[in-house]
């Protein structure tokens, strides 16, 4: 191992295929050791024993499922007793792609657990740590259905923008602590969540169709550049930001003692 090139150590939840497999890849190259975390043994372990190979780095496998809160705590503990870890890439999740009246209720609960829970309890794990030591990255994936959420289904669409929502008030508490909080939006992309979603890849536009290769890459040179929000498809910032300067512009005017004239509402006396 290269130490004088070592970064700390990156934990990936839903590492053992597609983007974060991608991430563990990229990571690795960049000089982190990593924790890798995700359901399947098999494709966990030929993703570490790969890495180590190509990268001299320390790889280790964890486990879990994160829909299941003993697996879930596990990790936690992880993320509060392991001081080496600097980056939490919290990337596990499922989406899909049927109208909500025809979903399944309890589909649509586990995906809440698995999109919102685990992320949500994971950083609350890590991020006194990190504020302790002055440093340290957390990396939210969400989707573009957090600011588009008619594209998919409703409920992962507001799973998302739970992420989005939750990182940007992290931003907020925690940059002058000398945490780094990134959000990603992906656009459509290759991996095998379109399988669960329900909607194969192989049957949508190619022109719309991102590679996770691309995807993590440019998501990286995102974080790289000092990006919060990171829109990998989007060719212009100014669009993203004007976006948020439309959203902050509504803040002087979101909470007043007396309804707005043009709801015609008599005050009361």
């Amino acid at each position: 191992m290269n130490a004088a090139n070592r970064q700390g150590t990156a934990l990936i939840t839903g590492a053992s295929s597609g983007i974060g497999a991608v991430y563990a890849n990229r990571l690795a190259r960049r000089g982190y050791d990593l924790i890798l975390v995700a359901r399947n043994r098999d494709r966990l372990d030929r993703l570490a024993s790969g890495l180590i190979d190509a990268t001299g780095r320390s790889v280790k496998v964890v486990t879990a499922d994160l829909g299941k809160m003993q697996d879930l705590r596990s990790v936690e503990e992880i993320l509060r007793s392991d001081s080496s870890i600097t980056m939490l890439v919290n990337n596990a999740g499922f989406g899909s792609a049927t109208p909500l009246l025809e979903s399944d209720v309890e589909q649509m609960e586990a995906m809440i657990a698995l999109n919102v829970t685990a992320p949500t309890r994971l950083t609350y794990a890590v991020t006194p740590g990190f504020v302790a030591r002055g440093k340290g990255t957390i990396i939210n994936i969400a989707s573009i259905v957090a600011v588009a959420p008619e594209l998919l289904n409703g409920v992962y669409g507001a799973t998302k923008a739970f992420v989005l929502s939750f990182s940007q008030s992290l931003q907020h508490e925690l940059g002058a602590k000398g945490v780094r909080v990134q959000a990603v939006l992906p656009g459509v992309t290759r991996t095998e969540f379109w399988d669960v979603a329900g909607r194969p890849v192989e049957n949508l536009p190619p022109a719309i169709v991102m590679d996770a290769e691309d995807l993590v890459d440019a998501a990286l040179a995102g974080l790289d550049q000092g990006e919060f929000a990171t829109l990998p498809s989007l060719p212009e910032v100014a669009d993203w930001n004007a976006f948020q300067s439309a959203r902050a512009a509504l803040g002087p005017n979101l909470s007043h003692s007396k309804p707005a004239v043009r709801y015609g509402v008599r005050a009361v006396a």
